[in-house]
């Protein structure tokens, strides 16, 4: 169906029924957008030291003391994973000796250099600090100390909810439609971030926290595809690349106010099934895909879907919508129902589904790897998140700006390049914590506006009868980068650079392979795998090809070209 939008262009592309369906979706996002930072403040870590009872009969000097203290990144910090034996600490307070950090003794009253005491671990549990968390699962289920490693891990399982939803609903959203999948994916968040409420063990957390993130990226999957699908040309762009990415964006602004609001962790669960509710009677108000449903030949739905669409227009349909040789093409590719396994058939998709992966896998350790490192930055992480998610606005207006008029390789590759750069920079800047903060924010603002593009370019790179199965694969290994993520806080156990060095790699490697990929820009989106445009060997970012100016050409030389191969092979 080369001539798609052209059967459609009695519609117009800013029509009401194009403003209502762009509200109604640009909501649907939110629950998505208010569901992803829940991996932060469900599971921080509160400052917290070993629990001292009240009936050990201390001192108030033997109280303070009684906690070892230690030097983090060059400052005095109590320890968190010991304490001196408190059996000795309450000998030595009976007897009315008084601690010392000093090797010169006070002869006026006995004292006991702490240096010299033994240390014992967190028999008696820890005391956290309330100063920003009321309670988080980690302080409810000590996930500290000999427990620490659960934490990274309820992170890791959350992440691999969203990769098995992308594998998953994919080539469900392909078989069965697109609507049901995301109203499926919005009630999937509502009823377990309910449930994650009432958690009873850490076991029973992680198997809700995985079902959490199986509907979290699905949502937002699903949503893309079916807004580029019924929206067209600029309004199309607007979309994708602006105002979808702005809701998404208020949804995690929401949460951070939530969170500082609300600081039981039990609650903000219950808090953040609300959005999800609040979207499910939007079912009778968003169309199916028309697109979509002349692809599995169902014209007469598309079209009745269309004429309804013209009379809330208020424009005249034509008699035929689509040509009879149209339907006969969408039967045919109905029969051919491709799944995952035809992004590998062909050497063509094949080479653009191996770069797309491998760029959607690094920008997403990135982005990601930025989010947990910024609990390494001082000061009230409300407010650090909130500015590292606000400044996601005005990234994606820069993306939209250069989705309008620039091609998308370039565009890309700016982006990305300068969030490489920042990051890489951050390694020398690190003692200094506003200069940090600078080029963390920057470094955002580069790789948010590379997603951004990121996503049109995906979207306009796959073919309609298996975009969303495309588009899956892609949030598939943006999970995997995601998933590792959280480890990377623990490679600064070996140098405190490391982190930072290995996502500006990451993004500077993928700016290298993107120049690989074929240009899209002011291209009609492919609706068959067979009208892909070709991968290129090399191509300087700044050279893109302009648009074919004969499309009924290039598409009839497409479709001929493997009958050729394959006579001349015979």
């Amino acid at each position: 169906m080369q001539d798609y939008e052209e059967s459609l262009s009695f519609l117009g592309t800013w029509g009401p029924f194009q403003k209502r369906v762009f509200f109604l979706l640009c909501l649907t996002i939110i629950p998505s957008g208010y569901n992803l930072l829940s991996v932060i403040f469900l599971l921080a870590t509160p400052p917290h030291h070993c629990s001292i009872p009240h009936h050990s009969n201390l001192s108030q000097d033997w109280i303070q003391a009684s906690i070892p203290v230690q030097q983090v990144a060059g400052r005095p910090e109590r320890s968190s994973c010991s304490r001196y034996e408190l059996d000795l600490v309450q000998n030595l307070s009976a007897l009315g000796t008084r601690p010392s950090h000093d090797l010169v003794h006070n002869l006026s009253s006995p004292e006991v250099l702490l240096s010299g005491l033994t240390q014992e671990g967190c028999k008696d549990g820890w005391t956290y600090s309330t100063e920003h968390y009321q309670s988080t699962v980690v302080s409810e289920f000590n996930l500290v100390c000999s427990d620490q490693w659960k934490q990274p891990l309820s992170s890791l399982v959350y992440f691999l909810g969203g990769l098995s939803g992308c594998f998953v609903s994919g080539q469900i959203s392909d078989r069965f439609g697109r609507k049901p999948v995301l109203f499926g994916a919005i009630i999937t968040l509502s009823i377990f971030s309910s449930a994650l409420a009432f958690a009873t063990s850490w076991p029973v957390f992680i198997v809700l926290f995985f079902m959490l993130g199986l509907g979290q990226l699905t949502c937002y999957v699903v949503v893309f595809v079916l807004g580029s699908e019924i929206l067209m040309g600029s309004t199309r762009v607007l979309f994708s690349s602006l105002c979808m990415p702005w809701a998404y964006v208020l949804g995690i602004l929401m949460l951070t106010v939530t969170a500082y609001l609300v600081r039981s962790w039990r609650h903000l669960s219950l808090a953040m099934a609300v959005p999800g509710l609040a979207c499910i009677p939007l079912w009778w108000l968003i169309p199916e895909s028309p697109r979509w449903l002349v692809c599995r030949g169902r014209i007469q739905e598309a079209e009745l879907l269309l004429r309804s669409a013209a009379l809330e227009n208020r424009v005249e349909a034509p008699h035929v919508i689509f040509l009879s040789a149209n339907v006969e093409k969408a039967t045919s590719e109905k029969a051919e129902s491709p799944t995952f396994l035809d992004l590998l058939r062909t050497s063509n998709i094949r080479h653009i589904s191996l770069i797309m992966w491998f760029t959607w896998f690094s920008i997403n350790v990135c982005y990601f790897g930025l989010s947990f490192n910024m609990s390494g930055l001082y000061g009230n992480p409300f407010l650090n998140y909130f500015l590292l998610s606000a400044v996601e606005l005005p990234a994606y207006a820069a993306s939209w700006l250069a989705a309008r008029s620039l091609p998308r390789r370039p565009s890309y590759i700016f982006f990305t390049l300068l969030g490489g750069l920042a990051l890489l920079l951050i390694q020398i800047t690190l003692s200094q914590p506003v200069l940090t903060l600078i080029l963390v924010l920057v470094g955002k603002f580069g790789i948010l506006g590379g997603i951004g593009m990121l996503y049109i370019y995906t979207g306009e790179l796959s073919p309609t009868v298996i975009r969303s199965t495309a588009m899956s694969t892609c949030a598939m290994f943006s999970r995997v980068g995601s998933s590792v993520s959280p480890y990377l806080l623990e490679l600064a156990v070996f140098n405190q650079f490391l982190p930072w060095i290995i996502v500006g790699s990451l993004s500077l490697l993928s700016v290298v392979i993107c120049i690989f990929l074929p240009e899209t820009f002011r291209q009609p989106l492919p609706d068959t795998i067979q009208q892909l445009a070709v991968t290129q060997r090399f191509k300087w970012p700044w050279a893109s090809t302009p648009p074919p100016k004969d499309d009924g050409k290039s598409a009839k030389d497409s479709t001929t070209a493997p009958e050729i191969i394959c006579t001349t092979r015979l």
